[in-house]
């Protein structure tokens, strides 16, 4: 099962205990927007991308490393306390974009920091077939899936603190593997569940309420193999998210 909330990260994650996730695929922000300069008609609203373009902070790392065994951190290179948990790093993986040379103001490549003992990967994905962006950071359903075969396995539970776009969802459905993720801005929330609306069938996606929506798999409600364990811990999840969001509606009143 796929759970998706609109919701801050930090509560998201606080609901869970040590260790719960098997691996976390996470895109934060950069921080680099007011540092970099692009070239071109960038279609995007850039005074709504300054405001949530900042870096999340060592309590946001902390939290995620808690609740995941493993991680992949798409922008490693700008965090540094990455870099000292642990005495050596290895297992880079880069998205090589298949850009020219010739274009000074776009990066070639996008660098993930990984918590996995394994030898460094590169995918090779012209970003120029990444169409139809809804979102300024967004990544291919193809790099999602490439990620899925290569670091994860059946019955893995999967997050992702940043949906952004909702690739990492389409990916995740194809693969059949459970995720549970959060978008906290209303808008990609909902250009989200549209674009993955597009790309899995209609019959899967159950809309619990204005902030919350999750995909099922075939067969999934009434089988009786880890399937159906993890839909019921998905379900539970949905009710603590509810209950919490049903709280914080009557305080603030």
């Amino acid at each position: 099962m796929i759970t998706i909330t609109r919701e801050n990260n930090m509560e998201l994650m606080a609901r869970y205990p040590d260790n719960y996730f098997d691996l976390a695929i996470v895109d934060p922000p950069y921080g680099i927007l007011n540092k970099t300069k692009r070239g071109g008609d960038y279609k995007f609203n850039m005074d709504e991308y300054s405001q949530w373009d900042v870096k999340p902070n060592d309590d946001y790392f902390n939290e995620l490393f808690r609740v995941s065994k493993n991680q992949i951190i798409w922008g490693g290179n700008y965090f540094g306390q990455l870099w000292t948990r642990s005495e050596y790093n290895k297992g880079f993986i880069i998205w090589d974009k298949k850009q020219p040379e010739t274009l000074n103001n776009f990066s070639m490549a996008e660098m993930a920091w990984s918590s996995l003992d394994k030898p460094s990967k590169i995918f090779e994905f012209s970003v120029r077939k990444n169409r139809n962006k809804i979102h300024p950071t967004q990544k291919p359903v193809e790099l999602y899936e490439w990620l899925l075969k290569m670091y994860a396995k059946q019955g893995d539970k999967i997050l992702d603190t940043h949906l952004g776009s909702g690739t990492i969802a389409i990916a995740c459905y194809k693969a059949g593997l459970s995720l549970t993720a959060c978008e906290i801005s209303e808008t990609y929330y909902s250009s989200a569940l549209e674009k993955i609306k597009e790309a899995v069938p209609e019959s899967a996606i159950h809309t619990n309420d204005a902030d919350a929506f999750s995909l099922t798999f075939p067969e999934q409600k009434t089988s009786k193999n880890g399937l159906h364990k993890l839909y019921k811990e998905h379900v539970e999840q949905l009710r603590l998210f509810k209950e919490s969001r049903a709280k914080y509606y009557l305080e603030t009143r």
